[in-house]
């Protein structure tokens, strides 16, 4: 019988943390990459990342088209197709809209305004601590 992954969405401020930073962003990060987990985005949540990374990361710039091609690769894309204005920020509501669209089980963030939400639509909203300690606990 098939065990189905998690679809996990990654938000743009975990996939910069695991990008430039490392700790349990990346760790998170290599289980997508391993395909141990579903990682979900959108055009819209890949066109701030590449913002975010062209304004700070300006010394990555030269690995920006290989990080792209490998999230595109190994993520899940989606096209939500249903606006969600739950939130003040659009860009969070942006990121409930992917996750809603992909039915991925949890969100990860380290965006105040969304995780005070905790869940939205049986989605888990969670810290990289929180969702690494639960990865970590169910690979036992």
């Amino acid at each position: 019988m098939a065990v189905e992954r998690l679809r996990v969405l990654l938000d743009t401020n975990i996939l910069i943390s695991a990008i430039g930073f490392g700790g349990k962003p990346r760790k998170i990060l290599q289980h997508v990459l391993k395909k141990k987990i579903i990682g979900v985005t959108s055009s819209i949540l890949l066109a701030e990342l590449e913002d975010v990374l062209n304004k700070k990361f300006t010394l990555l710039s030269p690995h920006f088209e290989r990080i792209n091609k490998l999230i595109r690769k190994r993520f899940y894309l989606v096209k939500p197709t249903e606006e969600i204005r739950i939130l003040k920020d659009d860009d969070d509501n942006r990121v409930l809209e992917a996750a809603k669209k992909a039915s991925c089980s949890f969100i990860v963030t380290g965006d105040k305004e969304l995780l005070d939400l905790k869940n939205f639509k049986n989605i888990k909203i969670v810290t990289a601590d929180q969702f690494y300690k639960f990865l970590t606990e169910e690979e036992v």
